[in-house]
């Protein structure tokens, strides 16, 4: 199974998850800066939400992908929000690509919101989820 993981963070949050489900996958977490070059199974893509929507970066992304992917599996931390799921959902759907019906969110540190978050406990959670998704 052919396995990629990309991520967009401003502050290290997404990157450390990212991480995590790279470890957990046996890839490289790459920025989305960095485009797929030849198809995959799984994508996961990772971003935070950012004055309550995706970045531009991820929508970019998304909107550059060429290659097949059978699925996309979102990952997210935010302090107030519940993720990026559904704007992740409509980028990629317009796009004609399918998404996972699960995503992996955990709280993420904003000011003294959510403190520390995520952690190493997130981490440890992200890389059960990924190889779960995996098989």
């Amino acid at each position: 199974m052919k396995v990629a993981v990309r991520y967009f963070t401003k502050t290290g949050h997404t990157k450390l998850l990212a991480d995590a489900v790279a470890e957990a996958a046996g890839v490289k977490a790459e920025t989305v800066d960095v485009p797929l070059t030849e198809d995959v199974d799984i994508l996961f893509l990772g971003s935070a939400v950012y004055a309550a929507n995706l970045d531009e970066a991820v929508k970019s992304f998304i909107d550059s992908i060429s290659v097949s992917v059978g699925k996309i599996v979102p990952f997210s931390s935010a302090a107030i929000l519940k993720g990026t799921y559904k704007q992740v959902k409509a980028c990629a759907e317009a796009k004609g690509l399918k998404v996972s019906d699960e995503e992996f969110f955990c709280k993420g540190a904003f000011g003294v919101i959510a403190k520390g978050r995520p952690n190493q406990k997130d981490a440890e959670d992200i890389k059960a989820f990924a190889k779960r998704i995996i098989g």
